[in-house]
């Protein structure tokens, strides 16, 4: 059978193009678990934002699919349904399958239409749904016992129970295939990247997130002779750069400690790591884990910080993983202890701040804002964002305070939910003037460690954080306002992809 594998061409604000595209992991990981007779090829839409409908008419002339399926994200659902119309119209006897966090969580969005032109949805996990659709196609052996199959049934669509979800230390679920991959140019700042995993789930609760929605408040890991397999696989295909991308790493510390001395051991460490961590993983382990991040070669961290009030943690549910502790008792937040010891050890932060609960005022907002100018090496500031499914947008939808309900608008730099103060576009407009130049901040690091890559695309890096600006905006022959309006348009502009 012949499969083509989409991630969607919508990036995120603060990873703009010219500087960071990642590949999507999950399709990699598709490829790598249907039996080994498929043709299947993996195309990742970032590669190719502005020339989308070309790129796509050529896939489907080369491969000429029997099946398509779709990774979409909610703010990418939009995007999606046009291209499951353009692989329609270039070939119809295609059938169509989504999976990914929107259609796990939403699936009506996907189901509810009649004239819907999706046929599969595959819920939660995919691999081992994904495997066993692809069987029961061949066999033609009908669909209801695949567990984490939505399918179409007529002019209607049956929904199976959920799957289990995979402990992962079983081998049931194989390395990915990156060799499946049919367009290039991944990069983080100049270098080749890609991504591994090395965990799965959370057993936090934090209102924005929709980790537990998806898997439960669950913990899994992979062992250490498959991730460092997986390493080696995504060195070899020229990575410079490894994104770990689980869910929560630092969970379980020890593992962590275990896994970079795992890597110092393979002689893996000559690569450059990006990881998501908590504060209080960092702060609480500061003297351990910390130094062996660092000789293991990790170089950016993600740090969930949220938000530094303590009304706002609670209502993010987020307050206990910021939480400092000594002699075993709560001594603060982490915060400040965990960027301390990361730039000690000559590591980056990027700062994860969310900005626009209901509580929020302009003053807080700003304290916010300071302490990201003071503290972080990039920003990365977000708004509350009525994912489907979260708690958070359950409390938002009784408040009655989300504002805008167009799924393309939830990229998290979009505020579409106001405050009990403040309306979005004031909210936004606070992120977008002080963020600005957080970021131009960075460009010397960036440029002292790859000058040639500074050189070649420094000037369409500063394109994209001050667009929207002007001359008269720098000398202050115009208002911030306006300079803000053109940037939104712009914004809206860049939606547009096929």
């Amino acid at each position: 059978m012949n499969i083509l594998l989409l991630s969607m061409p919508d990036s995120f604000e603060h990873t703009p193009t010219v500087a960071i595209r990642m590949p999507n992991g999950a399709l990699a990981s598709l490829a790598g678990n249907v039996d080994p007779h498929h043709r299947i090829a993996v195309a990742d839409l970032i590669l190719a934002q502005t020339r989308v409908r070309a790129i796509l008419e050529e896939l489907v002339r080369t491969h000429r699919p029997d099946l398509a399926g779709l990774s979409v994200m909610t703010f990418q659902r939009k995007t999606a349904k046009k291209i499951i119309a353009l692989l329609r119209s270039l070939r119809p006897a295609v059938r169509v399958v989504v999976g990914g966090y929107d259609p796990s969580m939403a699936p009506e969005a996907y189901t509810a239409e009649s004239d819907s032109l999706v046929d599969f949805v595959v819920r939660g996990e995919g691999e081992l749904t994904f495997r066993e659709l692809l069987r029961a196609l061949e066999k033609n052996s009908g669909y209801e016992r695949i567990l984490g199959l939505s399918y179409r049934e007529a002019r209607r669509f049956r929904h199976n129970p959920d799957r289990p979800i995979s402990d992962l230390d079983g081998g049931e679920i194989r390395l990915p295939n990156r060799d499946a991959r049919v367009l290039g140019g991944y990069t983080m700042l100049g270098r080749q990247v890609d991504v591994v995993e090395t965990s799965r789930g959370c057993t936090f609760d934090c209102s924005f997130c929709s980790i537990i929605a998806m898997r439960g408040r669950q913990f899994h890991t992979y062992s250490f002779d498959r991730v460092l397999a997986d390493i080696r696989d995504a060195r070899n295909h020229g990575a410079q750069s490894i994104f770990l991308v689980d869910d929560n790493i630092t969970l379980n510390v020890r593992r962590f400690e275990a896994l970079c001395q795992a890597i110092v051991e393979a002689r893996l460490n000559h690569l450059e790591y990006i990881v998501q961590a908590m504060t209080s993983a960092i702060a609480n382990h500061s003297d351990t884990l910390v130094p062996l991040m660092r000789k293991a070669g990790f170089r950016y961290v993600f740090l969930g910080i949220e938000n530094i009030l303590e009304a706002d943690l609670d209502f993010l549910r987020a307050a206990s993983k910021n939480a400092q502790r000594e002699n075993g008792r709560q001594a603060g937040n982490a915060t400040l202890k965990a960027i301390a010891a990361l730039h000690r050890h000559k590591m980056y932060i990027v700062g994860g701040l969310i900005v626009g609960t209901p509580g929020d005022t302009r003053e807080s907002i700003e304290a916010n804002l300071e302490f990201a100018r003071r503290y972080v090496d990039w920003p990365y500031i977000q708004h509350p964002t009525p994912y489907p499914r979260t708690a958070m947008t359950e409390d938002f939808q009784k408040r009655g305070l989300i504002i805008d309900e167009r799924p393309e608008h939830y990229d998290g730099t979009t505020s579409v939910v106001r405050t009990d103060t403040l309306m979005p576009e004031e909210i936004e407009f606070l992120r977008w003037r002080a963020e600005r130049w957080m970021k131009l901040r960075h460009l010397p690091p960036v440029f002292f460690r790859n000058p040639l890559f500074v050189l070649r695309n420094g000037a369409k890096m500063l394109a994209h954080t001050f667009r929207g600006m002007t001359l008269k905006t720098l000398f202050g022959l115009e208002g911030e306002r306006q300079a803000f309006e053109r940037y939104r348009a712009i914004r809206q502009a860049e939606r547009t992809y096929v």
